[in-house]
């Protein structure tokens, strides 16, 4: 079976967003140190699926930074525009965007379909809600945070939607020059 990925930047004091605004330019900008790390795990995957909030600025942002071959992150952004994505929205009707599908239906219902069909894994870089109604209802299976050295003292975190705690296990753990720490956790 297929597993659900979640790579974040995450703040020190466990935050992704400061809110609807929030640009992250909070993020310490470490491209060079974490590509590698970021590149791999994006090559493990064959599907990513969205929030449709999320959706309306990533999917155009790296189509964007795709036709510039020069831009830093345009290894990324070739990967992220050829692979297969699912929007999750109760609102769109069609989609606007190629190699991009809508998922209407249940969550948990959506993503277990998704996680029985054959190819590589799956990933999630957000939205901060379609994150953490994921995370709430456990179908994260390895979660891959970039903690960055910064303290926020608010924000939108990834677990506000718990009802009860969830154990992860580590799995790897790596600190970059940048004061960037990758933790690694599978879902016990």
């Amino acid at each position: 079976m297929r597993k659900l990925k979640l790579q974040m930047q995450v703040s020190l004091d466990g935050f992704n967003s400061t809110g609807p605004n929030d640009e992250q330019k909070w993020v310490t900008w470490a491209w060079d140190e974490i590509k590698d790390y970021v590149l791999n795990l994006l090559d493990s995957c064959d599907t990513n699926i969205i929030g449709r909030k999320m959706a309306m600025d990533y999917i155009p942002y790296w189509q964007d930074i795709f036709t510039k071959p020069g831009h830093q992150v345009y290894e990324a952004a070739k990967r992220i525009v050829s692979i297969r994505k699912i929007v999750f929205t109760g609102t769109l009707e069609k989609s606007a965007w190629e190699r991009t599908e809508l998922a209407k239906g249940n969550l948990t219902d959506e993503i277990n379909k998704l996680k029985k069909q054959s190819g590589k894994d799956i990933i999630v870089y957000g939205g901060s809600s379609f994150v953490s109604s994921l995370v709430k209802e456990g179908l994260i299976d390895e979660f891959h945070f970039f903690v960055n050295p910064v303290a926020l003292g608010r924000g939108v975190p990834v677990f506000d939607k718990l009802e009860n705690w969830q154990q992860l296990k580590l799995k790897n753990s790596i600190t970059f020059d940048s004061g960037i720490v990758l933790l690694h956790y599978d879902l016990k």
